[in-house]
């Protein structure tokens, strides 16, 4: 703001790492003088500090927006730019078009509307980004809540998507669902990794 960049947008994404599901991505423009107290990274918040949180920043941003690519678009790009497009289109989709927008990791998006930066860890920096991964994580769990509902051997409303010991069990039992899992990733090729549910339950409670 002293150097004259305002309105600032903060970005982030949700679900990079599942098997299954869409990465989702929010843009947020905080109001300076309305910042909801308690903002920090989304995976350091518990499930009920984060719907909370949700709400808030709803309720006193400037301007918020949310974006999401599908399975089927991650398998036919990868992980890295569907997650970086993703953050471009909510940022586009902005109300308040933003002079300058903070990326939460290593890269910019390409095709900003405004200047980019990316921040190594910003949702720890950045109360912006941080507003930005508390909407995208509650989005994106919403959603695979919704999936659970529809395909009920799988638990995505428990685990998110996220390569469970229950999850890769239902995925050997009743093969993967169509449009829902990414083809791309493991277990549907060779060299997964396992995920304990422990981690996928911290913070849910």
């Amino acid at each position: 703001m002293a150097d004259g960049l305002w309105p600032v947008a903060g970005m982030d994404e949700a679900g990079r790492g599942p098997l299954a599901g869409p990465v989702v991505a929010a843009a947020v423009v905080l109001d300076p003088a309305n910042i909801p107290e308690g903002l920090d990274d989304s995976k350091r918040l518990t499930h009920l500090q984060r719907e909370a949180l949700f709400l808030k920043i709803l309720g006193s941003a400037l301007s918020v927006s949310m974006a999401s690519i599908s399975a089927e678009g991650i398998d036919n790009s990868n992980i890295l730019k569907a997650s970086l497009e993703a953050m471009r289109r909510a940022a586009a989709s902005l109300s308040l078009q933003p002079k300058l927008a903070l990326a939460d990791g290593r890269d910019v998006p390409p095709g900003l509307p405004c200047e980019g930066r990316a921040l190594i860890k910003g949702d720890q920096r950045s109360q912006s980004i941080a507003a930005a991964s508390i909407v995208a994580k509650v989005m994106r769990d919403r959603m695979m809540c919704g999936c659970g509902g529809h395909h009920e051997h799988y638990g995505f409303e428990v685990h998110m998507g996220y390569a469970t010991v229950r999850h890769r069990t239902a995925i050997e039992a009743h093969g993967p669902v169509a449009r829902l899992h990414r083809a791309s990733f493991a277990p549907f090729r060779q060299g997964g990794v396992e995920v304990e549910e422990e981690e996928i339950l911290v913070g849910l409670e």
